[in-house]
């Protein structure tokens, strides 16, 4: 409505304006040799309004039409993309169903229409990959790969390609060159940490866990520093990877035990026993145990150090029964059946207590007809109860003499485990 009455505000203004010029009178002489020409004012200035608005119109043709085809190429890419996008979603759509072929053919409208941009690139390899041409799907990460705003997801893929087909070093190199494309990506930092896993490089693993380990790689720090010392030459570099492993996980057995038995060989024997004692406090284990009573003969002297040994977790299943083993030894009889026979009826105890207490009969009552009954019975609580805990890996059920980062049988990494104890004490935290 203002709109409207401001044209005819200014309508009425150019219709006041003309008829004042008309009242106003005048002529515009013009004078070209012997030729005179008089116009009237009004009349020139009229005509010098239609020129110019004519003009104005010639060249606002002539410009639309040189913009024509710049117009006519927007609109069809306009159209291109939309049929582009539409096409990226139906790929996305049939990589999602489980359904390749068709998402390749939506990614090869989508590229011609829309071009060679990361996000087709992307859909392409993918769709190659899920239909089994990694060759293909390869191809297109190159090309991802030689883009500068796309160059991580290009080696990612690649590099995901070639711990596939277990081409090691060349997975090492394109770590590398992602690491430089996203530094600090803790995709790059996981797969690194799987990486150095998968070749067996234990200190590269053990550097990707961080000070406290459990890091974006997921690693625990005591088996993978364990495993560093066993392959360090460095005998005081071996020796840091064994306190860092103790320091993360004063439970886990094997670190504590080599880091004692190296602490033993540099002449701190009171700092090993301090150490041992620590890991009994925080998980009880066998091996534990057979470190701290190592070198000692005398059946009694033994006795005490295994009760200095077990004081802090005194009852704790493992604490009684080696306590119970160190006094039957000592001929402590009565001590070593109050053990014994309170770790049997806690229901705690596996077949180790009811042997040992198969020979504290045989030990008490000799070869009597009581001594056999009551071997007798042992032998079949020892039948019914749990076997002994040993190390197991937990992939392939195989046994093993002793905790080792990959298994003998199977050759799985991380998995050897003691059997009842926490899942933790592998390489992966995972």
């Amino acid at each position: 409505m203002l709109r409207a009455i401001g044209l005819l505000i200014l309508l009425a203004a150019g219709v006041a304006a003309a008829w004042y010029l008309r009242v106003l009178g005048g002529f515009m002489e013009l004078h070209v040799g012997d030729v005179f020409v008089a116009v009237p004012l009004w009349l020139l200035l009229i005509g010098s309004i239609v020129l110019f608005l004519v003009l104005h119109g010639l060249l606002r043709g002539w410009a639309s039409l040189r913009a024509w085809p710049a117009r006519a190429r927007a609109r069809r890419a306009a159209r291109n993309r939309a049929d582009g996008d539409a096409a990226v979603t139906r790929a996305l759509i049939a990589l999602a169903a489980g359904t390749p072929d068709q998402a390749r053919v939506e990614v090869t409208r989508a590229r011609r229409m829309l071009g060679d941009t990361p996000h087709t690139l992307l859909l392409a390899a993918e769709a190659e990959r899920m239909a089994g041409r990694e060759e293909a799907a390869n191809t297109a990460f190159r090309a991802l790969a030689e883009r500068e705003d796309a160059r991580f997801l290009g080696l990612r893929g690649l590099l995901r390609a070639a711990m596939q087909k277990e081409d090691w070093a060349e997975a090492h190199r394109l770590a590398r060159e992602a690491e430089a494309a996203q530094p600090g990506a803790a995709w790059i930092r996981e797969e690194r940490g799987h990486l150095a896993l998968r070749t067996h490089d234990w200190r590269e693993a053990l550097a990707l866990a961080g000070p406290k380990g459990g890091g974006t790689a997921g690693l625990a720090v005591a088996p993978l520093a364990l495993a560093s010392a066993a392959e360090e030459p460095d005998q005081a570099r071996a020796l840091d990877y064994l306190k860092r492993g103790f320091e993360a996980d004063p439970g886990f057995a094997p670190v504590a035990v080599a880091y004692a038995g190296r602490l033993t060989e540099t002449g701190q024997d009171r700092r090993a026993r301090k150490v041992l004692e620590e890991a009994w406090a925080a998980q009880p284990h066998p091996s534990i145990a057979e470190a701290y009573l190592a070198g000692q003969s005398d059946p009694l002297t033994r006795m005490k150090s295994a009760e200095a040994l077990t004081h802090a977790r005194r009852q704790h299943p493992e604490s009684r029964l080696l306590l119970g083993r160190e006094a039957l030894a000592a001929s402590l009889v009565g001590r070593a059946r109050a053990e014994l026979e309170a770790l049997a009826e806690s229901g705690e105890g596996d077949r180790r207590v009811f042997l040992a207490l198969v020979e504290l009969e045989r030990v008490e009552l000799g070869d009597t007809p009581a001594g056999r009954a009551a071997e007798g019975r042992w032998l079949r609580a020892a039948a019914a109860a749990a076997p002994e805990p040993r190390w197991v890996c937990t992939a392939c059920g195989t046994e093993q003499a002793r905790w080792e980062p990959v298994c003998s049988h199977c050759q799985t990494v991380g998995r050897i485990a003691w059997a009842g104890a926490a899942p933790s004490r592998t390489l992966s935290a995972a």
